[in-house]
């Protein structure tokens, strides 16, 4: 994710990169037929430029409204993915108690592995979705037969859950928690599993390719046909005009493109790193821990 700060022209110029360049010598070889080879009939000033630029901005606009709404609700997910990844380590740490007479080492050494196959699972989802290999996260916090075992399975995120379930069912059974407990921690997986489904939903259904074709198109017919339309009336100042227009134009529709795809591993992602190191934080702090991970930090204007 690129993280806002003051405006930089030469970074905004070289988001449409090659678009623009080939527009602005597409505008000096129009401009140059018109008034050096007086070429008239390249001129098109009945073109209604108004008329199609603002149809074509509403359909822009609507095409990015919705890359946007991904975008947003991908965030949204991993912020229930967060809060339930707390919940879930404080119901570890604070409701489950041992019984009397029976050495609390035990109970301490579920409740660690408890909390760390969350912070595993965090981890292992945010590689699921970009499509990494999760290996080198979850060999600290997991036992080497676990993360053999689990190469095998083409969803590890979900195997680590069932793992995370069968031993709760355990804590139930050995009485470290009652039927109340069981049954709130078992919604905290829930509503874990709900908000995986949905950043799957979203990672495995693309947008429409009409979407991205038609958009696309119409916004390259429009930066052809601006200096045509223009050139009568501005001359040799085709150029200024007709590359800030198309700029905008072509600026809007790669805005687009970035943000319809939030799991996609670039800079216009959402930081699930970030988030996953947040996660990973905190639920080490409620195990009691002082070693904690570094925290992510930004590089070159852009928070992973």
């Amino acid at each position: 994710m690129i993280v806002p700060r003051g405006p930089q022209l030469w970074r905004m110029v070289m988001y449409v990169g090659r678009p623009l360049l080939i527009l602005v010598l597409y505008d000096v070889a129009v401009v140059a037929a018109y008034k050096v080879m007086h070429w008239s009939w390249v001129a098109l000033p009945h073109i209604p430029l108004a008329l199609f630029g603002s149809a074509i901005g509403i359909i822009v606009g609507f095409r990015n409204q919705s890359a946007y709404g991904r975008w947003w609700e991908a965030r949204q997910l991993w912020g229930s993915v967060v809060n339930n990844s707390r919940s879930w380590a404080r119901q570890v740490t604070t409701g489950m108690l041992p019984l009397k007479g029976e050495d609390p080492a035990e109970l301490k050494a579920m409740q660690r592995r408890m909390v760390y196959l969350q912070i595993a699972y965090a981890h292992a989802l945010r590689q699921h979705l970009r499509k990494l290999e999760p290996w080198p996260e979850l060999a600290p916090l997991l036992e080497p037969h676990e993360v053999e075992a689990l190469r095998a399975q083409k969803n590890v995120p979900l195997a680590i859950q069932e793992t995370m379930g069968r031993l709760l069912n355990e804590c139930l059974v050995r009485e470290w928690i009652d039927a109340l407990q069981w049954r709130a921690m078992d919604e905290s997986l829930n509503d874990l599993m709900d908000a995986q489904g949905g950043c799957e939903r979203i990672k495995n259904t693309p947008m429409p390719k009409q979407y991205d074709y038609f958009p696309q198109l119409f916004v390259h017919i429009y930066c052809v046909l601006l200096p045509l339309a223009l050139v009568t009336n501005m001359g040799w100042f085709t150029p200024l005009g007709s590359t800030l227009v198309g700029f905008i134009f072509l600026a809007l529709d790669k805005i687009g493109r970035d943000l319809e795809d939030p799991f996609d591993n670039t800079i216009y992602d959402v930081p699930l790193t970030s988030i996953t190191t947040t996660i990973e934080t905190n639920l080490r702090q409620l195990l009691g821990e002082s070693e904690l991970p570094a925290a992510t930090v930004v590089v070159n204007a852009v928070l992973w």
